[in-house]
């Protein structure tokens, strides 16, 4: 077999096949015969399902309203201690202090007693105050 025969077998594929016998009525008798299940209606909501949907709205509104106002303690911490040299050129390394420092601080709060994360902050002050001397001394 070449490709011309196997061309003509698939353009011979491409014609619509009437069916032997109609199959519409078989269907629809069977249709006819199936029982229908039909969901059952709720006229009203249970109460306690909308006072529970009432109570959680008014808790994540509370709650976004309470962080939007009060800023958290790694929030007060980084505002309190933000710190920008006047030099550029330490500009960029005070920038990647801090955000060390925060990471460090958020950190410590998911695991307070890991002696691992407070060697980390104390050498991260340590090299912070480095820089701060290196901006006295460039005047």
């Amino acid at each position: 077999m070449n490709d011309l025969d196997y061309l003509r077998q698939m353009r011979s594929l491409n014609r619509q096949v009437a069916p032997r016998r109609d199959l519409w009525a078989g269907i629809e008798a069977r249709l006819d015969e199936a029982p229908v299940a039909v969901a059952p209606r709720h006229r009203r909501a249970q109460p306690w399902l909308m006072a529970a949907a009432i109570a959680g709205v008014a808790l994540l509104g509370g709650s976004l309203g309470l962080h939007l106002v009060a800023p958290t303690g790694s929030d007060a911490l980084a505002s309190e201690t933000h710190w920008k040299p006047t030099d550029p050129r330490l500009s960029g390394a005070a920038v990647e202090l801090d955000a060390a420092r925060m990471e460090l601080t958020q950190a410590m709060q998911d695991s307070p007693d890991s002696a691992a994360l407070q060697r980390l902050l104390l050498k991260t002050e340590r090299q912070r105050d480095r820089l701060r001397n290196l901006e006295k001394q460039a005047g």
